[in-house]
Parts: structure tokens; C-alpha cells; sequence
């Protein structure tokens, strides 16, 4: 019998699901942005679009978050458009956490530019390849980890999930806010949540990747109003 030979068909590039990706993950960014507690943003989303989640919002519905979110100070970087391809947003997401550790000073879209301008030796990240983004995300795992943020299981050494990963970025910033003498040395996570950002009842409920993203905007804000953030030299913003 001859064997039948399937031919795969080519990848399609699908604007509208691209252009809702991209929205999706500027709302994440958004509400990163004002430290929305999970309550609080799922409230908001219900109220603007009916919905709980994100994934099942129409874009117009996606839209009237997004307007939402301005009309509470949220603010993107006006003019050009961001990248959206998945490196380029997971590229941002790293960014804004090494905001929150004191990793860069500056957390916009333009700042992450000019840092992968040099690392990619391209003019703009949305024209670079996403095979060649994974040097930008290596460069930007690694100044992470070199300021303390575990990104892998110390047991097994794999990478950790989004909100394991969330949850050691906030043990990082708190473990330099402990370093430099402002919180007690035995303070866990929930202490710093409660006594330090009045986040309340953070050990009655089990926290999301992100809650724990909230946290880190908050502690990152300590940080830097207290002098602590160091970023690693000023070309990284």
C-alpha cells in the first residue's frame, strides 16, 4: 500500500488575532501599571465589558477596557507602535519586572528599543527576528538573575512557571529592601504585602501570577522611593 503524503499548510498570519494579542497584553500592562488587585480588575473588567476574562472579550469590548484603564491614568507610549510578536511582549514583560527590581530606571517601550537596538544590532525590535529575540530575552533573564531573581526550581533547574516566577521576583525585591535595612530580616512575603503595601488578607486566599505581579509593582515602588533602585548602568535606561 502506498503511503499517503500530507502536506501541512502554510502558516497564516491572521491580523485580527494578532491585533487582539497585542490589546490583550497592553490591558496585562496596564493594569500591571496602576497595581490593580485581582478583585478590583475583575470587577472592572465585568463592569466595562460583561466578561471575566480577557480571552472572551470582543475587540470592541477589549477597546472599552483599554479606555477604561486611560481614563484611570494609565498612559502608553504615544506615537510609535509597539512590537507585538510574542518575543517582543515576553521581551516587555521582562523589562517592566527589572523595572520593578531596579534593574532600568526607565520602563517604556522606547527604553527596551534602545536596549535591543544594541543587542539585536537592529534598528526596531518589531522588524527583528524571533530567533533572534531569544538573545534580547537571554540578556534580559540574565540581569535578572544577576540582581537575584530566581527563574528556575532550585531543585530541578527548570524554568519556573509564570506564577512561580511572579512570586520569586517579589522574594527578590524584598530581599534587597531587607538588604538595605528597611523591612525586619524575617519578614515573608505576606508580611511585606500586608505591613508594607496594605494588601489585605494576603494569607487567606491563594494568590494568582497576577497578584503577585501587583505586589511586585508595589514593592518595586518602595524601591525606588527609597533610593534603592540600582540599575545595573544608565544604558539600560
Amino acid at each position: 500500500m502506498n503511503a499517503v503524503k500530507y502536506v501541512g499548510r502554510p502558516a497564516r498570519f491572521d491580523p485580527a488575532t494578532q491585533q487582539r494579542r497585542a490589546m490583550m497584553a497592553i490591558i496585562q500592562i496596564a493594569r500591571k501599571d496602576l497595581a490593580m488587585d485581582e478583585d478590583d480588575y475583575r470587577q472592572a473588567l465585568l463592569d466595562q465589558t460583561g466578561h471575566l476574562s480577557l480571552t472572551e472579550c470582543s475587540e470592541r469590548e477589549l477597546v472599552a477596557m483599554l479606555d477604561w484603564l486611560k481614563s484611570k491614568g494609565f498612559k502608553p507610549l504615544p506615537g510609535k507602535k509597539a512590537a507585538s510578536h510574542p518575543m517582543a511582549l515576553k521581551a516587555r514583560a521582562l523589562w517592566i519586572s527589572l523595572y520593578h527590581l531596579g534593574v532600568v530606571h526607565n520602563r517604556s517601550d522606547a527604553a527596551l528599543e534602545a536596549f535591543a537596538k544594541r543587542q539585536l544590532k537592529c534598528e526596531k525590535l518589531a522588524w527583528a527576528r524571533q530567533s533572534d529575540a531569544f538573545q534580547l530575552i537571554e540578556a534580559l533573564k540574565a540581569m535578572g538573575s544577576r540582581h537575584g531573581w530566581v527563574q528556575h526550581g532550585r531543585a530541578s533547574q527548570k524554568p519556573l512557571d509564570p506564577l512561580g516566577l511572579q512570586r520569586s521576583l517579589c522574594a527578590a525585591i524584598l530581599d534587597k529592601l531587607k538588604a538595605a535595612g528597611h523591612v525586619p530580616a524575617d519578614w515573608a512575603l505576606h508580611d511585606a504585602a500586608w505591613k508594607l503595601c496594605g494588601e489585605p488578607n494576603a494569607r487567606d486566599r491563594a494568590w494568582s501570577a497576577e497578584d503577585y505581579a501587583a505586589l511586585a509593582a508595589k514593592l518595586g515602588a518602595k524601591l525606588r522611593e527609597l533610593g534603592l533602585a540600582k540599575a545595573e548602568g544608565a544604558r539600560h535606561g
